[in-house]
């Protein structure tokens, strides 16, 4: 069975991902399971070499198959802020509500709340990219926190058209149209045709 190394030490996109995946024949692995390897350091200016680095330095230490996505938040009245940066736009080692509450209060009085995520998902081996595949989900900023489920900007992200948080959402309903949803459906069929000729 082809294993598959999820490039990613966050178990909430660790678990989404895998339920992504789940009809594959694959054996998923994540970075947790090889806790000696250093993190990657997200020093590239797009999401698409971002995730590209964080595939192959995964691969090519690992020897196996890799897929990374990186992600980012794009609000229109902030000039496009956070961006690649969504991870850590409250600063380092900040929680995913400080996040939140970081756009929120920079949006507060704001008219235009128009935003959307940016996935790039990358497949490599420990040779070199096999695949890019990019998903977007346009949106807006709520108001307030809005839902209970889902992790990072889900209770304040309303994907379109609608009125309801991605956190507002079944686990099932957000990823039958997330961005990354849509950025691992469009891959899974090169992973589909590596399974079938290996």
């Amino acid at each position: 069975m082809l294993r598959l190394l999820i490039a990613s030490r966050n178990p909430d996109k660790i678990t989404e991902i895998r339920e992504l995946l789940a009809g594959l024949e694959v054996e998923l692995h994540s970075l947790l399971d090889f806790p000696e390897l250093p993190p990657t350091l997200e020093d590239q200016p797009t999401l698409r070499a971002n995730a590209a680095k964080k595939a192959l330095e995964a691969a090519k230490h690992t020897g196996m198959l890799c897929l990374a996505d990186d992600t980012g938040l794009f609000i229109d009245a902030l000039d496009g802020q956070p961006g690649i940066f969504a991870a850590r736009f409250a600063g380092e080692h900040c929680s995913y509500k400080d996040n939140r509450d970081k756009a929120l209060l920079l949006l507060k009085g704001v008219a235009d709340r128009r935003a959307e995520f940016r996935t790039c998902a990358v497949l490599a081996a420990p040779d070199g990219v096999v695949a890019f595949k990019e998903g977007v989900m346009p949106g807006a900023i709520s108001t307030e926190e809005r839902g209970e489920n889902g992790f990072g900007y889900d209770s304040i992200f309303i994907p379109a058209p609608g009125n309801r948080s991605y956190a507002q959402m079944s686990d099932f309903e957000k990823n039958s149209l997330s961005h990354r949803a849509r950025a691992l459906e469009a891959m899974l069929p090169i992973i589909q045709e590596i399974i079938e000729t290996t």
